[in-house]
């Protein structure tokens, strides 16, 4: 019987995506315009979370969202009346990511000229937005106390392309078996340069130290502009 044949793939089945996101990133960087993703599971408490953040920062940087969702536009109605900045809402046709097209898409309805910061609220899933780059400037998401500190071990892609992790819901810690050190040590597995910040939306504990650090990568970015 003939050996069956093994073949190398050698070029990843995201390279398209990859290259667009590339190029996507590069023209926000000539128009000075930082784009954060933003992914975590549903009910994590993003939009609450951006609400907080926004309301602290819209007077220092000009600010647009972009929320992700299979259908429904409460999200994006939720955040103009919460903060009166421009957000628009993004159906994903059925699919549970966006990619570097789809992203352009949505940047193609915002008037970038007057924008410092696009926020993108990715869609509610630890999987699938992990694996597409969709041009942003950085990664960020949310990890809720209540889905346990072993979501790193879990999730891994998630964790390790994430340039900063945001863990809401400190309130309700002392009712849940969380324990915050192993948390932070188990992402730093997945990315050890990952910044973490334990937050409360609810409460608004951690939000200035995430709003610190979001005005300090926009400077940084529009900074070294090309």
């Amino acid at each position: 019987m003939d050996a069956v044949r093994v073949i190398e793939i050698k070029k990843s089945i995201f390279a398209d995506n990859d290259r667009d996101a590339d190029a996507l990133r590069g023209e926000l960087k000539s128009k000075g315009v930082y784009l954060l993703n933003l992914m975590s599971s549903p009910g994590s408490g993003k939009t609450t979370t951006l609400i907080q953040t926004i309301n602290r920062i819209k007077d220092q940087v000009r600010i647009a969202v972009m929320e992700a969702d299979i259908d429904s536009n409460v999200d994006a109605v939720k955040i103009k009346e919460a903060t009166g900045i421009e957000s628009i809402q993004l159906h994903t046709g059925g699919m549970c990511h966006l990619d570097a097209e789809m992203t352009r898409q949505g940047l193609e309805n915002l008037p970038l000229e007057g924008i410092d910061l696009v926020i993108l609220e990715n869609v509610g899933n630890l999987v699938c937005p992990a694996e597409f780059d969709t041009g942003s400037c950085c990664n960020a998401m949310i990890l809720s106390v209540p889905e346990g500190d072993d979501k790193p071990l879990k999730y891994p892609l998630m964790f390790s392309v994430c340039d900063l992790v945001l863990v809401n819901k400190t309130d309700v810690l002392p009712y849940f078996d969380f324990d915050m050190d192993k948390c932070t040590e188990y992402i730093h597995m997945r990315n050890p340069k990952s910044k973490v910040i334990p937050i409360c939306a609810k409460t608004g504990e951690g939000i200035d130290d995430f709003a610190g650090w979001l005005l300090e990568q926009v400077k940084n970015w529009k900074q070294h502009e090309n």
